[in-house]
């Protein structure tokens, strides 16, 4: 008597493929490629052109080639400035975001209180620095006031989101027993829920600090203060090894912003 042979083992069975095709995945990348190809044509991006723009970036580069540090003393002042920028912003970013991003958290707040503060949140986060900073110029006049105010509205856009959607993630255990012991609304806030967020938030803060270091040099080109002003006058009067040179200062200047962060995220992590 011969073996039974098991299902699908036989001859005549059909096996299905172990990863049965996605289709729709599939057309979804043919029309991202059709697309890609599309923007290409409207937007006249050839490769002659492109090579044709690496031959002047080559002149570009070699125009900005010595640095040039005889305006060293307006560069660092620039620089001093943008510094006081980004700190005055994150900080006053900070202070608004805390509050807003709980007031949005669905998971500890009403339904209708949830929903408004991420409107505002949306709407801080709607516009680019730059577009925010022509608008605060334009109320406020020319300065720093201008640049702090533009980048505050970025910071609270940023920050408030991130903690909004890490306050969700948290686990109600925690919040519940606190609530249990008869503590009060801000203590369940101090003892149930900032614990679990606040390594997420220091992260969440110093990357905006980051952000802000950067985004405070480009604010001050339409006006609003910092190392801006002087790079888009140098870029006016075609003086591009003093460009150079304030390019390496900024560059200078995130790098040991990004170590300082690096180190307090490790602090705080212990």
């Amino acid at each position: 008597m011969s073996a039974s042979n098991p299902a699908g083992s036989g001859s005549g069975a059909v096996r299905e493929p172990p990863f049965a095709p996605d289709w729709w995945a599939r057309a979804g990348w043919l029309l991202l490629a059709a697309y890609v190809v599309y923007a290409l044509s409207t937007l006249d991006f050839t490769w002659q052109r492109f090579v044709e723009g690496l031959a002047h970036a080559q002149k570009f580069l070699a125009r900005m080639l010595p640095p040039s540090f005889e305006q060293w003393e307006a560069i660092l002042k620039g620089m001093k400035e943008s510094l006081e920028i980004a700190v005055l912003a994150s900080a006053g970013g900070i202070a608004l975001a805390l509050p807003l991003g709980l007031l949005a958290a669905r998971n500890l707040m009403p339904a209708g209180v949830s929903w408004t503060a991420r409107a505002v949140i949306a709407l801080c986060r709607a516009f680019h620095p730059v577009i925010v900073a022509i608008v605060f110029v334009k109320a406020i006049g020319f300065g720093a006031m201008a640049g702090i105010m533009a980048l505050v509205v970025a910071s609270v856009g940023f920050i408030g989101k991130l903690f909004a959607e890490a306050i969700e993630e948290i686990s109600l255990k925690q919040v519940e027993a606190v609530r249990a012991s008869g503590a009060g609304f801000m203590n369940v806030i101090a003892y149930g829920v900032l614990p679990q967020v606040l390594p997420r938030f220091i992260g969440f803060a110093t990357y905006q600090f980051d952000s802000n270091v950067r985004n405070s040099t480009m604010v001050g080109i339409v006006g609003a203060g910092g190392i801006g002003a002087p790079l888009f006058v140098a870029f006016q009067r075609f003086d591009y090894d003093v460009v150079c040179t304030i390019l390496l200062a900024i560059i200078a200047v995130v790098f040991a912003c990004e170590l300082v962060s690096t180190r307090i995220q490790k602090v705080f992590a212990q």
